[in-house]
This record gives structure tokens, C-alpha cells and sequence, in this order.
């Protein structure tokens, strides 16, 4: 059974850091993109950031481009999301992703077929 679980979320203010981590177990992790989405209540869940299962790609949603790195330990079957300068748009409940079967480096952002319970990002003004 594949199990994704995020962790690292909390209460910040505006221009604080946050890293969120993703443990999974279930599946072969160093053979699978992996991506972070997130949704806040009424809004369709959103793409964060991808990167590919060697870690040579990495994929950023403009909003975040330059804030937030994406990285992962195929060691420890974990992934992470380093978020810096943070704003309060970026609230929300984040939710880490692996690629399904029909995942591909040429379209990233899509084609994830595993999801996490979330966890939730809020950042105060």
C-alpha cells in the first residue's frame, strides 16, 4: 500500500521559512517524480512544484519560483519543500505527490497518481 505523509506545516508570519517533508513508503521511491500541490477551502487544488526521480528536473509554479526549493533523499524515501519568504497567499493545506504511471518530464506538472493527507501552511500578515 503506498502511503504518503507530509509533515513540517505550522502557523508563520509573512517573510518567515517553513520545510515541509514528505515520507513514503509503499512504492519505489527513487524510480518516481514526485510534486507538491496545494488548496485552500473553495479553490481547486493547485501545482506547486515537481521534480523528477533522478533530480535533475525540478518544476516550479511562477508564484513560487525563487522562494521555494524542492529536493529529496532517496536514502530516507522522503522529499522536501524548503519555503522561504513567505506570504500569505501562500496559505493552504500542501499535499505531496508521486507520479503515476502516465508521468512525464516533457508536462510535470500533471500525471500524479499517489497524494498525501496534507498539511497545512498558514502565514499570517
Amino acid at each position: 500500500q503506498v502511503q504518503l505523509v507530509e509533515s513540517g506545516g505550522g502557523l508563520v508570519q509573512a517573510g518567515d521559512s517553513l520545510r515541509l517533508s514528505c515520507a513514503a513508503s509503499g512504492l519505489t521511491f527513487r524510480m518516481l517524480a514526485m510534486g507538491w500541490f496545494r488548496q485552500t477551502p473553495g479553490k481547486e487544488r493547485e501545482f506547486v512544484s515537481s521534480i523528477s526521480r533522478s533530480g535533475g528536473r525540478t518544476t516550479y509554479e511562477d508564484s513560487v519560483k525563487g522562494r521555494f526549493t524542492i529536493s529529496r533523499d532517496d536514502s530516507e524515501n522522503t522529499m522536501f519543500l524548503q519555503m522561504n519568504s513567505l506570504k500569505p497567499e501562500d496559505t493552504a493545506v500542501y499535499y505531496c505527490a508521486a507520479a503515476g504511471p502516465t508521468w512525464s518530464d516533457s508536462a510535470p506538472r500533471s500525471g500524479f497518481g499517489y497524494w498525501g493527507q496534507g498539511t497545512q501552511v498558514t502565514v499570517s500578515s
